[in-house]
């Protein structure tokens, strides 16, 4: 019954995708499985993703899944092929029958003991890392001793030669890394550093490292069947419910494929945001730029890590954008980063700035279809632009839409981080597909009725969102609004969105303010009101958290770490009971309230949402 009355409402509402966002490592984990990071594949995700199911979502969206360091828990910074080996379920490879008992289960209890203790809503980064290591290392040692005749030796195999044009610079750098005793491959002798360019010298020296290493290679291989293996399984039970998958294809490149790929990146120059409302400082990435004179295989890398995103997923989050399109790119030949950002410019929209001559060459937009009053990494730095012109700035975006196609996908599969700017490059290049913006309701200025974030200005294209993985919960947000005085404006506000009966605005406001948890909920119906036809929920505002995943731009050792804990269902019950958790079907009945339904439909949510109120554990 549950399911049935949210799809209805989300069909009457015009709601294609309802996506709960949920990075694998912040799973919950039963207690005889957890090494003190969550995952997807884990025998207790099954449970958990029947229950996204039963809640009504559409699908369900993961962080990236590249493979990251001790040193850096960023997914944002992980391997772009590789997938990363914390993912994987050890207590899979103990108890599935696919996987013919690569491990013993007295060896998962064992690691699952020795997991330190600490708070249950946060991720053992390094004891995670430590604990997948041996698991896997046993589980190799068990493969390698009976490789001959094993029903996995021969799907082995086939993974090898499919994955074999990144599998072999993935495996190469594991293998470089152990042989030198050294992560940083700028510290690697010089021929090392340049494994991959166009040489014989290079090209014997990867024969023979091929031969000196084949067991680190192997095991590498190993490690990515394994974790192939579980994320094609994990996605075949989503299918079953009926759920969708969705990646997100990360700007950024790991240290591992700047060294692999950096014969495609452009010298003296990265990667980094502008200042903007966001990030009014700017933030000097790091990341390595694509070099336009490279065009060909510039798009078949890009064609290559998208071909594999849908081979792997049903739609694809599309991390910045502007990356693809109009980069904001800064020199590093600079010492100080942020100066140099701030300073920066937009890759093909600098035909003549004397600080950045270098950039000439690239240009696209001309001198006089660019806005010398406006700052370069304004929206309106370029104004004008032939359709000609449009083609060339699409070049790689256009790549992208092109393989969801091959595929069987359209351009809806693709969602754009489009946050608080959109210059006109990369505007013209989404409305060439079809294609809308992210929209963070929380961050609405409400001062202004042009403000990029309020619902109201929603295109049916729009993504739209009460947070992301970089905001604060929006319970965190009540609690603020109400500590500051701003709650009675957002509950105004809200009410003019909400209340179709102008004469009962006043009450409708009133009883937010009194109830001050009934502010989010209503964000939410605000949300489903709205005109968009795609939403995304991030999971600590779904399950009713108060504490942050990341702090943007932060570096600090619990960014990344919130998961939900091992007893989340029993604190999400009682968060529910008190109005502070998302209530999707009281939510659903509001926004229908909103357009003036008062039926049937409605009558069978309100029951539905005084169930889940009272639903016991």
């Amino acid at each position: 019954m549950r399911v049935s009355a949210v799809r209805d409402a989300l069909r009457r509402l015009e709601v294609d995708d309802l996506v709960l966002g949920l990075p694998d490592r912040c799973f919950p984990g039963a207690a005889d499985e957890d090494v003190g990071i969550g995952s997807a594949y884990a025998p207790s995700a099954e449970r958990f993703v029947e229950l996204v199911h039963d809640l009504g979502y559409t699908g369900l969206q993961l962080g990236p899944q590249g493979e990251t360091s001790e040193g850096n828990p960023s997914p944002y910074d992980g391997t772009l092929f590789a997938r990363g080996r914390l993912s994987i379920s050890l207590a899979r490879l103990a108890t599935d029958r696919a996987w013919a008992g690569l491990l013993e289960p007295e060896a998962v209890a064992d690691l699952v003991r020795a997991t330190p203790p600490g708070p249950a809503d946060q991720i053992r980064w390094s004891y995670a890392h430590r604990a997948q290591r041996a698991g896997l290392r046993a589980a190799f040692a068990r493969f390698a001793a009976r490789r001959a005749g094993d029903a996995l030796a021969a799907r082995l195999d086939a993974f090898t030669r499919t994955a074999g044009s990144w599998l072999e610079r993935d495996a190469l750098h594991e293998a470089l890394v152990e042989a030198h005793g050294e992560p940083s491959w700028r510290r690697w002798p010089t021929l090392d550093r340049r494994l991959f360019a166009p040489s014989a010298d290079a090209e014997k020296r990867r024969s023979q490292l091929v031969a000196e290493r084949s067991g680190a290679i192997a095991r590498h291989a190993f490690e990515q069947f394994v974790a192939h293996g579980q994320h094609a399984d994990f996605r075949a039970r989503c299918r079953t419910l009926g759920l969708e998958l969705w990646g997100d294809l990360q700007i950024g490149f790991s240290e591992r494929d700047a060294w692999a790929y950096q014969e495609l990146f452009l010298g003296g120059y990265a990667l980094g945001a502008p200042p903007s409302r966001t990030n009014p400082e700017g933030q000097p990435w790091g990341y390595p730029i694509f070099d336009p004179a490279q065009p060909d295989a510039v798009a078949a890398f890009i064609e290559a890590r998208a071909g594999k995103m849908f081979d792997e997923f049903d739609g694809m989050r599309v991390d910045h954008p502007h990356g693809y399109v109009c980069p904001w790119v800064y020199r590093t030949d600079t010492p100080d980063a942020l100066a140099a950002v701030q300073g920066g410019a937009r890759l093909f929209a600098s035909p003549a700035l004397p600080d950045h001559p270098a950039l000439g060459p690239f240009a696209i937009a001309r001198p006089e279809q660019l806005n010398a009053d406006a700052a370069r990494w304004a929206d309106d730095w370029v104004v004008a632009l032939e359709a000609a012109q449009v083609t060339r700035y699409g070049r790689l975006f256009d790549a992208i839409v092109a393989v969801a196609r091959t595929r069987g996908r359209g351009a809806d599969a693709v969602a754009c981080e489009v946050l608080s700017t959109c210059p006109y490059p990369l505007r013209r290049v989404l409305a060439a597909h079809g294609l809308g913006r992210f929209r963070i309701t929380q961050k609405a200025d409400l001062r202004d009725p042009a403000d990029v974030y309020r619902s109201e200005n929603a295109e049916p294209a729009d993504w739209v969102m009460l947070g992301n993985h970089d905001t604060r919960p929006v319970w965190l947000l009540v609690d603020e609004w109400r500590r500051t005085g701003t709650l009675a404006a957002r509950a105004r506000y809200l009410a003019t969105r909400l209340e179709p009966v102008a004469g009962r605005r006043e009450a409708f406001a009133r009883r937010l303010v009194e109830r001050p948890p009934l502010v989010a909920q209503a964000q939410l119906a605000d949300l489903l009101a709205c005109r968009a036809r795609h939403l995304m929920v991030f999971f600590a505002d779904a399950f009713g958290l108060r504490a942050v995943y990341n702090q943007g731009g932060v570096v600090a050792p619990d960014n990344w770490m919130l998961r939900l804990a091992p007893d989340w269902r029993r604190a999400w019950r009682t968060r529910l009971a008190a109005d502070e958790a998302l209530n999707l079907p009281f939510a659903l009945a509001m926004a229908l309230r909103a357009r003036g339904d008062e039926d049937g439909l409605v009558a069978r949510l309100d029951a539905l949402a005084e169930a889940v109120r009272h639903a016991a554990d």
